[in-house]
C-alpha cells in the first residue's frame, strides 16, 4: 500500500526546483530490476565497505528514507537521490525497494540534485565536484547558479573549477588521495610547469606539506620578480605608458601595470586581490 513520505533533507531542494509538482508525495514499492542510476551521478566511485556498512544499518533498521526516482519509460525509474541506498539494498538481495517517483526533472536539475545530495554529505572528493560544476556549466547553468543551489559562494565554486586547470597526474593524485587539496591549491600558485611538476613530485617523495608547498611557491615569485627587475632595469616607462595605467585602473578599479620588455613588447598586469575581485574584473573586460 501506498503511504505519505516526509519531505526532508535533499527533498526540500527537489521541491525547490520542481515548483510545479505540489502533490503530496507517495512512497511506491518499485522492484528494483526496473531502476537504473542517476547517469548524472558525479561520484565516480562507490566505496564497497561503506556500502555494506549502509547495508548491515538498514538490515538492522530500515530503510529510513526512500530513494527519489523519475519515470523515463513503461518499465524503467532513473533514481534521482539515493543510489547509495539503492546499492545497499541490492547487497541485501532486495527485490522491491521505497521510492518516491517524479516527473518533468530536466538533466540540470537531476545534476544539481546528485550533486548537492553528495555535497550535504561532503561525500565527494576535489576532483568529482569539480567535474560536477564543470558539467553544470556545459549545460547551460552559470557559476551563481550553481553557487545558489549548491549553497556555496561563488569564489568557491570558481576555486574548485581551478582544480581542472592542473596537469592530468596531478589531478589524478589528489582524485586518489596522494595529495590533499590544500597541496593542489597551492600548486596552483607556481605558474611555472616545470617547477609546478618538480613540487608536486617532492610532495609524493619527501611528503611535504601544504605551508612547504606554499613557500616553495613564495620563494618562487620571489626569485623571479627580482630576475625580471633586474632584466628590465633600463627599460624606463614613457609619460605616455603612466598615463595609460592610469586610465585602464581607473577603468578597471584596480592595480594595472604597464611593463615594457623592449621598445615594442611588453605585458599588461591586471591585478586581483580576491576571487570575487577577479570575477569582477572578468566581468568589465567582457563587457
Amino acid at each position: 500500500m501506498a503511504k505519505k513520505a516526509l519531505g526532508r533533507g535533499i527533498d526540500a531542494l527537489i521541491s525547490r526546483v520542481n515548483e510545479n509538482q505540489r502533490e503530496a508525495d507517495i512512497i511506491n514499492k518499485i522492484s528494483i530490476d526496473d531502476i537504473i542510476p542517476n547517469k548524472f551521478q558525479p561520484r565516480y566511485n562507490f566505496d564497497d565497505d561503506s556500502i555494506r556498512e549502509l547495508a548491515q544499518s538498514i538490515k538492522e533498521n530500515g530503510l529510513a528514507q526512500p530513494i527519489i526516482v523519475t519515470k523515463i519509460n513503461e518499465n524503467k525509474y532513473e533514481i534521482i537521490a539515493g543510489e547509495r541506498r539503492f546499492r545497499a539494498c541490492k547487497e541485501l538481495g532486495w527485490t522491491e525497494i521505497d521510492a518516491i517517483v517524479r516527473n518533468n526533472i530536466s538533466d540540470n536539475k537531476k545534476l544539481t540534485i546528485a550533486l548537492v545530495e553528495n555535497i550535504q554529505r561532503e561525500d565527494l572528493n576535489p576532483v568529482e565536484k569539480a567535474f560536477a560544476y564543470k558539467r553544470m556549466i556545459d549545460m547551460g547553468m552559470s557559476q551563481n547558479d550553481i553557487a545558489e543551489y549548491c549553497g556555496k559562494s561563488k569564489a568557491s565554486i570558481s576555486n574548485t573549477l581551478r582544480i581542472l586547470e592542473l596537469e592530468d597526474d596531478i589531478i589524478d593524485g589528489l582524485k586518489n588521495n596522494i595529495i590533499t587539496e590544500g597541496h593542489a591549491r597551492a600548486l596552483m600558485q607556481i605558474p611555472d610547469l616545470e617547477e609546478r611538476k618538480k613540487t608536486y613530485q617532492k610532495i609524493i617523495s619527501e611528503k611535504l606539506s601544504v605551508r612547504d608547498v606554499e613557500d616553495i611557491a613564495k620563494q618562487f615569485y620571489s626569485i623571479n620578480n627580482l630576475d625580471g627587475s633586474k632584466k628590465r632595469q633600463s627599460i624606463k616607462k614613457t609619460p605616455e605608458i603612466i598615463e595609460m595605467e592610469k586610465h585602464f585602473e581607473s577603468k578597471l578599479g584596480t592595480k594595472v601595470e604597464i611593463k615594457p620588455i623592449n621598445e615594442t613588447s611588453g605585458k599588461i598586469i591586471i591585478n586581483y586581490f580576491s576571487f570575487d575581485d577577479f570575477e569582477r574584473i572578468k566581468n568589465k573586460l567582457a563587457d
